[in-house]
């Protein structure tokens, strides 16, 4: 079934300390030709040289799950677990921007006891 494909990704998958790049990836299921449930996922890690590397690994998972998705690009996240602080800013300028407020709305979903804030300045 497609839709337990696409829930077995996960939705958020952040290193738990530091600052790193993240991005986010809207994915959807169809049959039959027509949009089916979607899921915007957001993974970052501090490993990668570039936000293209997060994209590399994590479209490879989807597209043994599901059939479509788009990268709406990267940004940073800065995680800061003891204190219960994530904050997500700046842009990639060769990935272009994703969406703070998406993402940000996904990580809060994600970390219920977190302040979780974002911002369009930095890099």
């Amino acid at each position: 079934m497609v839709e337990a494909d696409l829930t077995q990704i996960l939705d958020v998958d952040i290193d738990k300390d530091g600052v790193f790049k993240y991005v986010l990836i809207p994915a959807h299921s169809v049959r039959d030709g027509q949009d089916c449930p979607s899921n915007d996922i957001v993974h970052g890690y501090k490993w990668v040289a570039c936000h293209a590397d997060i994209y590399d690994q994590v479209s490879e998972e989807i597209q043994k799950k599901v059939f479509d998705y788009e990268f709406l690009g990267g940004r940073t996240i800065s995680h800061q677990s003891q204190d219960k602080k994530i904050n997500v800013y700046g842009y990639s300028m060769g990935c272009g921007h994703a969406q703070h407020s998406l993402s940000t709305e996904k990580i809060k979903a994600h970390y219920l006891n977190y302040e979780v804030t974002r911002a369009d300045d930095g890099y």
